[in-house]
């Protein structure tokens, strides 16, 4: 019986399409590996970035964070900064900044400082974290003269880097929760300011998500040390050694 040698033919081309859709499928399922490796080894980076940057920031900054009591023997302190925090539409402090400027009254009352800087977000005008604390501190008797407010303090970096561009600070106590006060103590240092760190209470089970976002900017603000950033906004010099009057946007009696 004799094969007809188209039939041959076919299965030739049969086999060599078999062979073709089989290498194929190898190079696809190989570059899927190789995609999947490159993957994992950009994840297992940036994780080992992370964890280190997280691990300098908080080793560089541990010395820095004083007692209260340490506080009041420190000398030539130009000023104490509370870093703002969110505030309730009518100007009610939330617990998180009332713990920071209660803080910072009572190393003000101590002698530590004849000067608080408040410093947050006051970019919208029915927005102000900084006059809601300043009059927070009124209320209980300071004299509003001392009292100097930085309305684009919109982050812990430009608060830091304004307090010493604008405000001409070199030397300050910083005054936040103590998982914050790592990075504001961090940026402080690579901005050149001497700079000390006293923490206000914070709440014993301080919320994951607060800890992961705080672990997300110690990186980001390495990374704006690193490059030595600009703040959002700069402005006029306002020296902390002359009348907070310059900084109000309101009067206050």
């Amino acid at each position: 019986m004799k094969c007809k040698p188209g039939l041959f033919q076919k299965r030739n081309k049969e086999k060599e399409a078999g062979t073709k859709k089989d290498k194929n499928k190898k190079k696809r399922h190989f570059s899927l590996k190789k995609l999947l490796l490159v993957l994992g080894v950009l994840c297992l980076a940036v994780a080992i970035l992370f964890v280190s940057v997280n691990a300098r920031v908080i080793r560089s900054s541990s010395p820095r964070l004083i007692s209260a009591d340490a506080a009041t023997n420190l000398e030539n302190v130009d000023c104490i900064l509370v870093l703002g925090s969110s505030v309730q539409p009518n100007g009610t402090l939330n617990r998180v900044v009332r713990e920071r400027v209660d803080t910072a009254l009572a190393l003000y009352e101590s002698g530590v400082s004849e000067r608080l800087l408040m410093s947050g977000d006051h970019g919208k005008v029915n927005y102000d974290e900084v006059n809601a604390m300043k009059q927070y501190c009124v209320d209980k008797g300071v004299n509003p003269d001392v009292i100097f407010l930085d309305h684009a303090g919109f982050n812990t970096y430009d608060s830091i880097y304004r307090a010493k561009a604008i405000f001409g600070v070199q030397k300050m106590i910083i005054v936040s929760q103590e998982y914050h006060l790592y990075r504001a103590v961090y940026i402080a240092n690579k901005l050149g300011i001497e700079v000390y760190g006293v923490a206000a209470e914070q709440e014993a089970d301080t919320a994951l998500i607060t800890n992961l976002r705080e672990s997300v900017a110690r990186v980001k603000d390495y990374f704006s040390c690193s490059f030595h950033l600009e703040p959002t906004v700069l402005g006029e010099p306002i020296p902390i050694s002359g009348s907070a009057k310059l900084s109000d946007d309101k009067e206050y009696v």
